[in-house]
């Protein structure tokens, strides 16, 4: 893979965003610890320095070994990394007044500047810090100023070393993507070449060259990652390569079979097993979500490793990991926390023979679409919400009966019907239903009933790193809520969640 920018997380929740504005503009890059990065740095173009919710004055504050990038590749610093290089190169750091938090409007801007070529005066920006850099760093000349921080953006004289104090890659900083552009393009000169297509004539030759004529087996689930991953390694090994979709009883309703038929005609070799019954074995008075996760994740290894086993000669495993399942799965001292764990990131177990092959492991969401598209894949199949690799198991809250599971299938089905019947469908980046483990008094027919809460959920998003909910329809609502009541046995209230991530996740569990 091509490595162009190298992105140093010192913890903020905004890095991700960093590298999705960087993408957007058709320039790969990659997220790494600000402690455990390359130590081969050959093949980058350019360096980013992101925020963190630490001090640079605190005795816990992240110190990154700049050695090998300062003064020898193109860099820019963002928020922290801006404090960091004035705090420890000669300048001043201090606590502010009032923590410096929301929009701000650039009030000065140094002429001819080729960072700021096509911002406008008086640009809004996104502060978020506590600490303002008071005096500037050694050969440190200032670029931007706002109404409350004087040094608002700066460079180094003798270095192609620029730092802003601001995150250009929020939403809210209206021409943060022209800073980034200026920087990434006009100043470090990083080739724009990160497309849907080359993306798909790199990966193809990589899984050829990495592959060879081994043998590789890859789960199905039906959605957008695991049938791009199909399509992309048929493209590069055809038939060496065996399909397997499990039924692991936490589908959607119908979804076994309706899978299947979707997949025939694909070219794709596609086998169907049915599972169900090891996996309800396996999540037996389970209720922690973590452990639900756990215990699927190796239900499905230990099917992969029966069928595998019945493939003569296979080698590999391959797996529709993405990058956000990577990102939230990663854990150092500093960088982003653990959120959850991901069943399909973390390797195998020492009995399981299999290597991994991931060839999506770079990519966002919907970079995975669009290349998708490129493959020729059918638009409603790469236009299917995304589906958790644990089902609805982390849907059911509590542990796991196959009452649970009909009754959430039903309402599942109901809710995904009627935003199709609708229209919304495509409006939404992802929906489903939450059973809770809790009961409600209720009246029906006269009768006292005493019966399940659903929770509808809807989100909009692009990768799935930041999601808002959808103000759905009252009227839909309503419609669905109804609907839902009268045909599916066992519940009695439906309520609608209308948390954002962050700082909720999308998923319940």
């Amino acid at each position: 893979m091509q490595h162009n920018v190298l992105i140093l997380d010192f913890g903020s929740q905004y890095t991700q965003l960093i590298a999705r504005r960087v993408r957007e503009l058709n320039i790969f890059c990659e997220i790494f610890p600000y402690n455990n990065f390359p130590s081969d740095l050959s093949s980058y173009k350019a360096v980013i320095l992101g925020g963190s919710p630490f001090s640079v004055r605190g005795e816990d504050a992240p110190h990154p070994d700049l050695s090998q990038i300062r003064g020898k590749l193109p860099m820019l610093a963002v928020c922290y990394g801006a404090q960091y290089l004035s705090h420890f190169s000669g300048g001043e750091v201090a606590a502010s007044n009032t923590r410096e938090y929301g929009r701000a409007n650039l009030s000065y801007i140094k002429e001819n500047e080729v960072f700021f070529e096509g911002v406008s005066p008086n640009s809004q920006v996104w502060m978020s810090h506590s600490d303002s850099i008071k005096a500037l760093p050694t050969n440190g000349v200032k670029l931007a100023s706002t109404h409350d921080v004087e040094f608002a953006a700066y460079k180094i004289e003798g270095e192609t070393t620029y730092a802003i104090q601001y995150h250009p890659e929020v939403y809210h900083s209206t021409e943060g993507k022209q800073m980034l552009e200026n920087f990434l393009v006009k100043i470090a000169h990083v080739p724009q070449n990160f497309t849907p297509g080359a993306f798909v004539e790199e990966i193809v030759a990589e899984m050829k060259e990495k592959i060879g004529n081994d043998k590789v087996v890859l789960g199905l689930s039906g959605g957008v990652d695991s049938t791009v991953a199909a399509v992309l390694l048929h493209k590069a090994i055809g038939k060496n390569l065996y399909c397997i979709f499990v039924n692991n009883g936490l589908l959607r309703k119908n979804e076994f079979q309706s899978v299947l038929d979707q997949y025939e005609g694909m070219g794709l070799n596609v086998k169907g097993v049915d599972a169900s019954q090891r996996f309800y074995d396996a999540l037996a008075g389970v209720s922690d979500p973590e452990l639900k996760r756990k215990a699927i994740g190796n239900a499905f290894i230990e099917v992969f490793d029966d069928e595998s086993h019945q493939i003569e000669d296979v080698t590999w495993l391959a797996q529709g990991t993405i990058y956000p399942d990577v990102i939230e799965s990663v854990s150092v001292k500093g960088p982003s926390a653990t959120i959850k764990s991901h069943h399909n990131v973390g390797g195998l177990p020492d009995y399981m023979k299999l290597k991994i092959v991931e060839p999506l492991r770079m990519l966002f969401k919907d970079e995975v679409r669009r290349v998708g598209a490129t493959l020729g894949i059918d638009p409603e199949l790469l236009g299917r919400h995304p589906f958790p690799g644990p089902g609805l198991s982390i849907r059911i809250l509590g542990d796991i009966t196959l009452e649970k599971v009909q009754i959430l299938q039903d309402v599942d089905k109901v809710f995904i019907d009627g935003l199709k019947s609708w229209g919304l469908y495509d409006k939404v980046w992802q929906a489903g239903a939450i059973l809770l483990p809790v009961n409600s008094v209720g009246v029906m027919g006269d009768e006292r009933t005493y019966e399940k809460v659903v929770a509808l959920r809807a989100v909009e998003s692009t990768d799935g790193m930041t999601a808002d909910w959808v103000h759905l329809p009252y009227d839909f609502l309503m419609k669905v809520s109804n609907d839902i009541i009268n045909k599916v046995k066992g519940v009695n209230r439906v309520v609608y969640d209308i948390s954002s991530k962050p700082p909720a996740t999308i998923e319940w569990e």
